[in-house]
């Protein structure tokens, strides 16, 4: 469990900085269009930025799915492991991993959903800066172009609200199981075993009689 735990920090870690390394190029394209007076420039600088964003989603997607499926069923799967079928171990070993991970993709996900809300407020800020007479109608096409940027899952723009729907989904899913169990009353290994076993003492042997 460490070996894997550690392996899933590790990929989230390098996604982490993947991501952060993106938020600031949109951050540097901001700070550098305001000292830019040509059109052609900003046009130029933005494709460069929208084709790095492109190329990085379309090759980080896959992997996060993959945490977000991880999300979905670590936690559950360690609380079943300690409270159902009675693990031995101390409840912050087997909860820790758990723990780190979750939040590590928690984070994750808000990162690259914040990608996509900074590029959602670069348009305001081209649009208000003039490029001279004349270039109105060539810096709205640049603002409608700008206007789908951000960072995409399998064609899907990421954006904050539809992260905090799935955490929220997500909290839903641990409670809901959560009391499920407790309220089921669910019976530990050893609870199963001694029943068993008093089961077996009061079967009688043969003529009538009981141990």
């Amino acid at each position: 469990v460490g070996a894997t735990s550690g392996a899933i920090l590790s990929l989230i870690y390098t996604m982490v900085f993947i991501s952060q390394s993106l938020s600031v190029m949109v951050d540097a394209f901001c700070c550098d269009i305001v000292g830019v007076m040509h059109m052609q420039d900003v046009s130029r600088v933005w494709n460069t930025t929208q084709a790095v964003l492109r190329m990085t989603s379309d090759c980080m997607h896959g992997s996060l799915v993959a945490l977000c499926v991880v999300l979905l069923v670590m936690v559950p799967l360690s609380l079943l492991d300690m409270g159902v079928l009675g693990t031995p171990s101390a409840p912050v070993q087997v909860l820790l991993p758990a723990f780190l991970v979750s939040s590590g993709v928690l984070y994750l996900l808000l990162l690259a959903s914040m990608i996509s809300d900074k590029c959602g407020r670069v348009p305001a800020l081209v649009n208000a800066i003039s490029f001279g007479e004349g270039t109105e109608r060539q810096r709205q096409d640049i603002v409608d172009y700008i206007t789908s940027s951000g960072f995409y899952v399998f064609g899907t723009r990421l954006v904050t609200s539809a992260v905090v729907k799935f955490v929220y989904v997500w909290c839903l899913i641990v409670v809901g199981l959560l009391t499920r169990w407790a309220s089921s009353g669910v019976v530990r290994p050893s609870e199963r075993r001694a029943e068993g076993f008093s089961a077996m003492c009061a079967t009688p042997l043969g003529d009538g009689w009981r141990i």
